[in-house]
């Protein structure tokens, strides 16, 4: 075993047979590999690694897939494999050799644009009773051919303490949570979901690491004080001793898209991934990624294009989830003004945001931040933002996981529907959502330290100081609070369930169908107009030659308004109206067609809390 080979890390299968285990540890004298016996009563092998610079490394014969193993430091700690692919006993427990060739597809579907795709978020554990990869891929018929959504985004599967978890306390990126199926079972859903039609996109965590069952510190570098995160200590991506760390989550993220087939990746919270280095770690991943025919999203709240910007002058990603819709959204719908939604609330906040993506560009001063933020989003396609009506985060970090359904009711819910789904931007759909589940998504953990479980405790409360809301947080470490999440799919076709998914169907059909929504440049084919005053917001698109077109009218208010509403002229026809008794109301107010005349204007009386859906051929 020469010094000049280069060295795979992590447990890894030999062309010619045995295996070769190896891990950069500079911070420990020795390692040995312990593998422990297949069988209660047989014997434990044991290996001293060789060093290499700062690798050791060995190469194993007899080791099989499922073999589990440990590192043992000199002073006999035993430590999982810090690259583990599998850790069948929690976090704390030995890792397992898994052999990854044996889930790598052989091509890669096509599956679209990640431009044209609708999105649905979902996490695993509470997608179904079940709480497994399994459960999910039984229903991927429902979201494809029922519902009409082009890709699943699953929440973190990173192995994370316990069984209770959303994913971001993950503590081992390369393995996958055993709980939800292991490594296998994410590859039996990628594969199911290709076969209908589906992509898949996964969320993954580079910006810290959960509290309970993180080892890393013990092997190198992996930390850095000179940056810091509200979750955990920064990742150290531009201090001593980076390049490692560096490539240690570069290779994560091709991991998911080589070994998987996984289609592109949300990287979450990417402003806490703090880099000064010449070269942005995350310009580095998008490249990686992308070699490998995989797309990436990232997920910031700064309002800044430069994730999207080609690269060198950006990073390079395909998309970003933008905010600013959710929150105008919101904020006009629910009045509440506590916490960032202080910062909207007009019709013409909703429109802005259609129009360019970012409200705060730089341009407006934001009270909740104190200071004005965000640059110009000019040159930045729509299809680049990723909006929502709800999300993991705008849901779960409310201090009962609230919906918005049960906010403001579902008739407010289906005209803010109508908004998204017929946006230029990215749609994408929070879990049960499409038919208004009932079930709330609160925060939920399953840490094994009583101290630690009382800080997370005690955290969630103190956290939601800023948005003065009243009342108990639900307990994360309570097993009701998981439970209260997990959705019932059966409940879509009941009662006004069977209303709200009536309604995302046919909107999504018409995205899907109609030419004034469909192409590339489609952000560039729309007008949006706000009547602050009424509430109202008007979003009119146009097919390439301009001959087909699509109006929202979205009354947004509490009260009927009479409204002077701008339309290209020409005669219209109604194709939805929200308050439809197709979508569980009692009868519909919008009229059959509209004549528009020369001014450009037509005088509506419009409901409350509804959106009327027209189309000018």
């Amino acid at each position: 075993m020469g010094s000049a080979r280069t060295w795979a890390l992590g447990a890894n299968p030999l062309p010619e047979g045995g295996w070769s285990f190896g891990v950069w540890a500079p911070r420990v004298a020795s390692l040995a590999l312990e593998l422990l016996p297949r069988k209660r009563g047989g014997s434990t092998r044991r290996i001293e690694l060789q060093r290499v610079g700062d690798l050791y490394v060995a190469e194993v014969d007899g080791v099989a897939d499922g073999d589990r193993y440990f590192f043992v430091c000199p002073d006999g700690r035993r430590r999982p494999d810090p690259r583990s692919r599998r850790q069948p006993e929690g976090v704390h427990g030995p890792s397992a050799v898994v052999d990854v060739r044996r889930f790598r597809p052989s091509s890669r579907p096509r599956l679209g644009r990640p431009a044209d795709w609708v999105i649905y978020e979902l996490h695993v554990g509470t997608f179904t009773p079940e709480g497994t990869f399994d459960g999910v891929a039984a229903h991927l018929g429902y979201l494809r051919d029922e519902l009409g959504v082009d890709a699943i985004e699953v929440m973190p599967v990173a192995s994370f303490p316990g069984t209770r978890n959303w994913g971001y306390d993950g503590v081992h990126p390369f393995a996958v949570q055993e709980s939800y199926g292991g490594p296998a079972g994410l590859a039996r859903l990628v594969g199911a979901a290709h076969e209908h039609g589906l992509a898949v996109i996964l969320d993954v965590v580079y910006n810290h690491l959960g509290p309970e069952g993180n080892y890393l510190r013990e092997f190198g570098p992996y930390f850095t004080k000179k940056h810091h995160t509200p979750w955990g200590e920064a990742l150290n991506f531009d201090d001593a001793g980076s390049g490692p760390v560096r490539a240690y989550f570069v290779d994560n993220a091709v991991q998911w898209i080589r070994d998987f087939g996984i289609d592109a990746l949300r990287l979450d919270a990417i402003q806490m991934i703090r880099d000064s280095g010449p070269r942005h770690v995350l310009s580095e991943i998008g490249e990686a990624v992308q070699a490998h025919g995989g797309a990436v999203i990232s997920e910031s709240d700064l309002n800044d294009p430069l994730t999207v910007l080609p690269r060198p002058e950006g990073w390079g990603h395909d998309a970003q989830w933008s905010d600013d819709l959710h929150h105008a959204l919101h904020a006009i719908l629910t009045r509440e003004t506590t916490g960032y939604y202080a910062d909207y609330g007009k019709a013409s906040d909703v429109a802005t945001a259609l129009e360019r993506g970012f409200v705060y560009d730089g341009s407006r001063f934001s009270g909740f931040r104190g200071k004005a933020y965000g640059r110009s989003s000019r040159g930045m396609p729509s299809e680049a933002h990723v909006v929502c009506l709800q999300n993991h985060d705008q849901v779960g970090n409310r201090a009962r996981g609230d919906r918005l359904v049960s906010l403001v009711g579902p008739e407010a819910a289906k005209a803010a529907a109508a908004v998204l789904l017929l946006a230029p931007e990215v749609p994408l759909l929070f879990m049960g959502e499409e038919y208004a589940a009932p079930q709330p998504f609160p925060f939920f953990t399953s840490h094994s330290d009583p101290a630690l479980a009382r800080a997370v405790t005690e955290g969630r409360r103190h956290e939601f100081a800023a948005f003065e809301w009243q009342g108990e947080v639900p307990d994360p470490q309570a097993e009701e609070t998981m439970e209260t999440a997990i959705l019932r799919l059966e409940q879509r076709a009941a009662g006004p369930h069977g209303g709200m998914l009536a309604l995302y169907r046919t909107l999504l059909a018409v995205r899907r169908d109609h030419p004034a929504l469909r192409g590339p440049d489609r952000g560039a084919r729309n007008r949006v107009q706000a009547l602050d005053g009424e509430k109202v917001v008007v979003l009119e698109r146009w097919s390439d030659d301009g001959s087909r077109r699509v109006a929202v009218i979205a009354s947004l208010g509490r009260t009927k308004v009479t409204a002077t509403v701008p339309l290209s002229p020409g005669r219209w026809t109604c194709l939805i109206d929200t308050r439809s008794p197709d979508f569980g109301w009692t009868e519909g107010e919008a009229p059959g067609q509209l004549e528009v005349g020369s001014s450009g204007e037509v005088r509506l009386a419009l409901p409350p809390s509804c959106a009327w859906i027209f189309e000018r051929s």
